[in-house]
């Protein structure tokens, strides 16, 4: 299992990439090998408005049905077109072309809240 350094994590088993006030989104290898191979995603439209915390689509897989959640606020800027076609790339390419989301964050502080690699490995990888 792939945990990348310089990413943060969020509780909820999504990624983040921050590049300038952007912010790249995708659900980590773990969450992807938990769920088993992922059949159907379900995003929010460029635009929308995302809240930390808050749902920001779904995700279907062979075992279940489960919710995404966005690790910061934000503007939508860009969904990933791919995943339309080919939802299971994110267990390919968790961390690459089977990312969610790009967000425009509306508050970079929430940053914070987020773990960094080690803490997302020793408390779910470790267990």
């Amino acid at each position: 299992m792939e945990i990348i350094p310089g990413l943060k994590y969020s509780e909820t088993h999504e990624w983040i990439r921050v590049e300038g006030n952007r912010a790249v989104i995708g659900l980590t290898d773990f969450a992807q090998e938990e769920f088993g191979m992922i059949v159907f995603v379900e995003l929010p439209e460029p635009g929308d408005e995302l809240k930390a915390g808050e749902p920001i689509g779904s995700m279907e897989s062979v075992k279940t049905v489960t919710e995404m959640y966005a690790p910061v606020s934000g503007k939508v800027l860009e969904i990933n077109p791919k995943l339309t076609a080919n939802p299971s790339l994110i267990n390919m390419s968790p961390y690459g072309e089977g990312w969610l989301v790009i967000v425009e964050m509306s508050d970079p502080a929430e940053l914070e809240r987020l773990w960094d690699a080690d803490k997302y490995e020793q408390t779910y990888v470790h267990e």
